[in-house]
């Protein structure tokens, strides 16, 4: 026999948890009582899942959270939302009042704390009995880990930790299904019997480290490499010969991008991610399609074509093998220098510039996405990270947790808008002396909201005005240096400074 707690951390080092993210509350403190590793500290709660995020996705391993009870829970809900999209494998372990006042309806008391966050977790419990805690931790944890990965949910009464009880046999698990070789056979086919293959390439892909398989596959059949719409990660050096660039998700716009192919696999995305209506065929109907992904839901939504379901890493390597190598004969896409003004173009164009070899970009600025594909490529495997539930507040944090759960440098590109979501999370890159490079892209407005209105006919959209922000004066209220800059002349200074610095840093980019 054992105590609880003790099972519990017996089943978080059986996962390989190094970590816990929190900010601890009353009903959690049994819980950390003699931890043995780490714990992160964040100032909210949505800080605290989108750092836990990061880390779980940079690390390629699990990641623990811990939350307060009902109200953690709730601040927490849109970056456990975002963990969901992202496929992050996310442990959210919440604090319950004590088992012997449930039924006084006690203060912090969580009333239905598995239905809560539904349904953005992949499984929610709260233990019947104390003594079940530790399985259920278990079962959290190979769940969070299944492909497709994700977030799950476990509620832990205050009085449970000191309780006995015995420990749990751990099994060693293989979480990754193969596809089927006749699957794998048929989207060979579909590729060996076209002229102008396209590969569109989406988040999970990298989510199955098939970074290398891509390319090899790419290489081998000739095939232009397209990033499937909102994609989350970095799925193909684009820098390649054969990178044709980023679908819109708009679907005539993906018709026509396409249109010169007659064979199109997609791996690691659905057919396809679109933000306004439309009509007519989902790709070019003289076209071919097949899909390969790791998530059902790609598949029972697929508008037709074939589909394959398993890991998407194996697919890629063993659908290259099927075929006979070819060249590329398709186009290139064109790289492109934008003027020296204080746009977001530009300051992108510079970050690519000066950048450290192997630093790392967390993006959160959604008017600057399009200039980003223009001018800042992903060069490297693990080189990217966003948010794909399309909320804000995640950048910021997230790029604490791709910090601590990789060696290299990280840049934040942030939007004003957005790094406000969860800009106390500056005080944990403080605490933890992060090697971030905090880049906001100052505006002064929710400038992709004034932006996207005229999709709906409107001139003007109330509450988007943003002007009289201070980042400096925000980021030194927490510890951190930084910087404003608001001509094109002190640009590059100001870059090689933060860039240079081994602590974290901020920049506030006045940009048109």
């Amino acid at each position: 026999m054992t105590t609880v707690r003790d099972a519990a951390f017996a089943v978080f080092a059986h996962f390989g948890v190094d970590r816990m993210f929190g900010n601890p509350g009353s009903t959690e403190l049994p819980m950390l009582k003699g931890l043995p590793f780490p714990y992160v500290m964040g100032l909210n709660e949505a800080v605290v899942v989108g750092m836990a995020d990061g880390y779980a996705r940079s690390s390629g391993g699990p990641a623990l959270v811990n939350l307060h009870s009902a109200a953690g829970t709730g601040h927490a809900l849109g970056n456990l939302f975002t963990a969901w999209k992202n496929n992050a494998p996310v442990v959210v372990t919440a604090g319950q009042q004590a088992r012997s006042i449930l039924p006084y309806d006690p203060f912090l008391f969580a009333e239905r704390p598995s239905e809560f966050p539904r349904p953005y977790v992949k499984f929610a419990i709260e233990p019947a009995r104390a003594e079940d805690v530790p399985l259920a931790l278990a079962r959290a944890f190979a769940v969070a880990l299944t492909p497709p990965m994700g977030p799950v949910f476990v509620s832990i009464p205050v009085d449970d930790w000191e309780r006995e009880c015995a420990m749990p046999a751990l099994p060693q698990l293989t979480l990754r299904p193969v596809p089927p070789d006749a699957g794998i056979a048929s989207l060979a086919a579909i590729i060996d019997g076209a002229e102008r293959p396209a590969l569109v390439l989406g988040t999970g892909v990298a989510n199955a480290g098939g970074w290398a398989s891509a390319i090899r596959l790419a290489e081998t059949c000739g095939a232009s490499v397209y990033v499937a719409p909102y994609a989350a990660r970095e799925v193909f050096p684009e820098d390649h010969p054969q990178f044709a660039g980023f679908l819109p998700a708009w679907r005539d716009r993906i018709r026509d991008q396409l249109a010169a192919h007659d064979a199109i696999l997609v791996a690691g995305a659905p057919v396809f991610t679109y933000h306004v209506e439309g009509d007519g065929p989902h790709w070019p109907p003289h076209a071919r399609l097949g899909a390969l992904s790791d998530d059902p839901a790609h598949l029972s939504n697929l508008p037709g074509g074939l589909g394959v379901l398993g890991d998407v890493d194996d697919g890629l390597v063993r659908i290259a093998h099927r075929l006979a190598p070819r060249p590329f004969a398709g186009d290139r896409s064109a790289p492109t220098q934008p003027d020296p003004q204080m746009t977001a173009a530009h300051v992108l164009a510079r970050i690519a510039a000066l950048r450290p070899a192997n630093a790392v970009i967390v993006e959160e600025a959604p008017t600057a996405r399009g200039p980003m594909h223009d001018v800042l490529p992903i060069l490297r495997e693990g080189g990217f990270y966003t948010c794909a539930s399309g909320g804000l507040g995640y950048g910021l944090p997230g790029a604490l947790g791709v910090a601590l759960g990789q060696p290299d440098k990280v840049i934040a590109v942030l939007g004003d808008g957005g790094a406000m979501y969860t800009v106390q999370g500056l005080f944990t890159a403080f605490q933890e002396r992060l090697p971030i490079s905090f880049v906001i892209l100052n505006n002064g407005a929710y400038a992709a909201l004034t932006g996207f209105s005229g999709e709906f006919g409107m001139n003007h959209v109330p509450g988007c005005d943003l002007a009289g922000l201070d980042f400096v004066s925000l980021a030194t209220g927490m510890g951190i240096a930084a910087r404003r800059v608001d001509s094109v002349d002190a640009l590059d200074e100001a870059l090689g400074w933060s860039l240079a610095e081994e602590a974290a840093t901020v920049l506030d980019l006045r940009i048109a």
